[in-house]
Parts: structure tokens; C-alpha cells; sequence
């Protein structure tokens, strides 16, 4: 199964290629029609990727760069970028946020509002912005935004709902970071990591206008104490928003494109699904492996981001190795080899992308006395992965653009 574990890993890390953050940047800012006109920049980067978007931007205007503030997820920091441009770099953690949050917050907000009058903004953000940055209504309280992030990620929302719900409590997300604008131009480029590409979702919408008539009810027995409902959203026809454009430059329809690509030039039949995952991981692992075995030969490629519900003291992975493993139990014993991975180095808390599964995982779980049943109900499929030998890291990639499935049927 050597060759194709190796091919699956060098298709995926092609995709990883084709979205990261600096090459995308990079693109977009060089194109003819890229609307953000020659001068002054003061650069704003946020998110898992801010780092790569924001030596990206070096690369093409950098020296147009004449202050910046980069905000990232801890440990994806590049500590080369200060170097290269005149920026300030915060980490903050992901994805429970707590008082480094908070601070990266305030200090967005103090950027902002110090910049010149006659200052134009190039803006840069990412997936993992909700959680690196925050700025709460009243009494700032740390350990209540992290007990309230908590619950959001263990109750099986998808990321547009868990978004919203984060957004009724912000100061700066839908779009209530554009007053601190004051009317002055901001192009925003961004990698989406939500089904749709919706601006006003991705990052949950630190510069887009709120969608007419969004007022969702938050879906919560109760707020945590400590924390409290942020003041009402602008209105989406507020003038503020006039001088404020945004553009996605990456996306998982593009990695899956380059996946396709990849797989054609191996010569494979692909099977390319347009439609994004969601749902419960195990149940997507399941359906996606009897798919595989019984389907034809070739590669099958699927995007998305699916949920996973977790018991209270879950284990360890995130929702790709969960899904990884719910598919190994189906593929036991066939030729079939998965993919399942964040594009963003991290699924789920710890520092494994996701996992690469064949018709052998389950056997070499098992001999050390694991059990794949007892892994998912415990939301523990980290650690059976860890020993099966499956488990798969990238490391930092420099972009976020939801998760994928590949599969090869050979």
C-alpha cells in the first residue's frame, strides 16, 4: 500500500500548493485588475494564514507597506515577516480564544482608529479570524468567551452557525469593525474556509455588511455569565461600507480543481462531487468508504467541513481523523486507501492535519488492543490513528480552506 498512501499525500500537498495564502496574494494583488491602486498601504493580516497572505502582499508592494498589524494563530507566526515589511505580529490561540484574543482585538481596533485620516487599508484575512480576534460588549471576561467558544465547538454546529452565534456577542464581527473605518477605503482579500465564500461568514464578517434581516436568535439556553449581547449590527446599506470591496482568493473549489488536476496528469478516472461535505463526521466516514469500495477504479474527491458532536471529555483528533477512522472500519481489508485533512496543518486542538487510512488501519489498531467503535464514541480517533501509524502533519501551510477527502480505489 506504500505507492498509494504516497501518491494520495503528494496529490493533497499539490492542492495545499494551489491555495496557499502568499501565492494567492501574491496573484491577485499582480493582476492588472487587482483595484488596489498604487500608493500607501497600511496592511491588516488575520487569521491562520495572515502570516503567508501577508509576505504575499511583500512580495508585489512591499514596499507600499508603511505600517501593519498581523494577527495569527500561535505558532504560525513567521518571525522572518517583520523583517520584510514594517508590521506588528500577535499570535493568539486556536481555536478556544482567551485573553491573547482579546488583546489582538484591542489592538486592531487601536490600529485603526490611529491610522491617518487619508490611510488606505489592505486587508487579509483568513479561516481561524473568529477565535484570534475579539472585542466584547461591557466587562471583558477571558474564561467566559472561552467557555462559551467551548460549547460552540462541541455542539455539532457548522462553522456559518457557530459564526453567527459569535457574531451576536462581538464588537467588531458583522461587520461592526467597519465604524472604526470611518469611511476610508479598505480592499480585502480572502481565503474562505465556508461553504458559499460568504464574506460575511468567513472570519465571521469583520468588514462586511450584515445580511439584511439576519437578526438570528443565538440558539443558547442562556449566555455565559460574563459575557453579554453586543449593541445591534450596522444596517448593510450604512455608507461606511461604500469604500470597503472585498475579493476571495482561494478556496476549496480551487484546491479540489487542483487535486483534479493532479489526478489526471497520474492518469486516473477522477470523481469530482461539487457538493461540500457536512454533517456528522461518522456518518460521512461510513458513507463515503462503502461509496469507494463499491465504486469504480480511480480517485474520488470530495470538500467541505463536517461536524463532530463531542462527549464531555472528548479525546484526542478533530473532525478529518474522525472521519478517517469511521471510513477504515469499511475499508478493512481492501486495496482502497483515504485521505481525509484540514488544509490549515490543524484538525481539530492538536497539531495533526488529519489522516491517511487503508484497508490495514483497523487491524493495526487493533493488535494493540484498540477498538475503532469505543475511539469514535469517545471522540478519541487521534489516538487509534496515532498507533495504526496513519496519522498525518504538514505543519503551518499557510492557508485555510476547509477540509479534504480524497480517495483512490485502485
Amino acid at each position: 500500500m506504500d505507492e498509494p498512501r504516497a501518491l494520495l499525500e503528494a496529490i493533497y500537498r499539490t492542492a495545499l500548493r494551489a491555495v496557499n495564502g502568499r501565492h494567492a496574494v501574491a496573484e491577485a494583488l499582480a493582476r492588472p485588475d487587482s483595484g488596489v491602486a498604487a500608493g500607501p498601504l497600511h496592511l491588516i493580516a488575520v487569521g491562520k494564514a495572515a502570516a503567508a497572505m501577508a509576505n504575499g502582499a511583500a512580495d508585489v508592494r512591499g514596499d507600499d507597506v508603511v505600517s501593519g498589524l498581523v494577527i495569527t494563530r500561535t505558532g504560525y507566526d513567521d518571525p522572518e515577516l517583520v523583517q520584510r515589511l514594517p508590521v506588528q505580529q500577535l499570535t493568539a490561540p486556536h481555536p478556544v480564544p482567551d485573553e491573547r484574543s482579546l488583546a489582538a482585538g484591542a489592538a486592531l481596533v487601536d490600529y485603526l482608529a490611529a491610522a491617518p485620516a487619508d490611510a488606505r487599508f489592505l486587508v487579509l484575512i483568513s479561516g481561524g479570524a473568529s477565535s484570534l480576534v475579539e472585542r466584547l460588549a461591557g466587562k471583558a471576561d477571558p474564561l467566559a468567551l472561552s467557555r462559551l467558544n467551548e460549547w460552540l465547538l462541541a455542539s455539532g454546529l457548522d462553522i456559518g452557525r457557530m459564526n453567527a452565534i459569535r457574531k451576536q456577542v462581538s464588537t467588531i464581527k458583522g461587520g461592526r469593525l467597519a465604524s472604526w473605518l470611518a469611511g476610508r477605503r479598505a480592499d480585502v482579500l480572502l481565503i474562505s474556509d465556508v461553504p458559499g465564500d460568504d464574506p460575511e461568514v468567513i472570519g465571521s464578517g469583520l468588514l462586511a455588511p450584515p445580511e439584511a434581516g439576519t437578526a438570528r436568535p443565538l440558539g443558547l439556553p442562556a449566555l455565559p455569565a460574563g459575557i453579554q449581547p453586543a449593541p445591534p449590527p450596522p444596517d448593510p446599506g450604512d455608507p461606511m461600507f461604500r469604500a470597503i470591496r472585498h475579493r476571495v482568493v482561494a478556496s476549496n473549489a480551487i484546491a479540489r480543481a487542483a487535486v483534479e488536476r493532479a489526478a489526471a496528469g497520474h492518469g486516473l478516472p477522477v470523481q469530482l462531487d461539487s457538493e461540500l461535505l457536512g454533517g456528522e463526521a461518522v456518518e460521512l466516514g461510513t458513507q463515503l468508504a462503502h461509496s469507494l469500495r463499491t465504486g469504480p477504479a480511480g480517485i474520488v474527491i470530495r470538500g467541505g467541513e463536517p461536524t463532530v458532536t463531542l462527549p464531555p471529555r472528548p479525546g484526542r483528533g478533530g473532525r478529518m481523523q474522525t472521519l478517517a477512522l469511521s471510513a477504515a472500519r469499511v475499508l478493512a481489508g481492501s486495496p482502497c486507501v483515504l485521505l481525509a485533512a484540514g488544509t490549515d496543518g490543524a484538525d481539530g486542538p492538536g497539531e495533526d492535519a488529519g489522516a491517511l487510512v487503508d484497508g490495514g488501519t483497523l487491524a493495526r489498531g487493533e493488535a494493540v488492543g484498540l477498538m475503532a467503535d469505543t475511539a469514535l464514541e469517545q471522540a478519541d480517533a487521534g489516538h487509534f490513528l496515532a498507533v495504526s501509524g496513519d496519522l498525518l502533519q504538514t505543519g503551518p501551510t499557510g492557508t485555510n480552506v476547509m477540509d479534504l477527502v480524497i480517495g483512490l480505489k485502485p
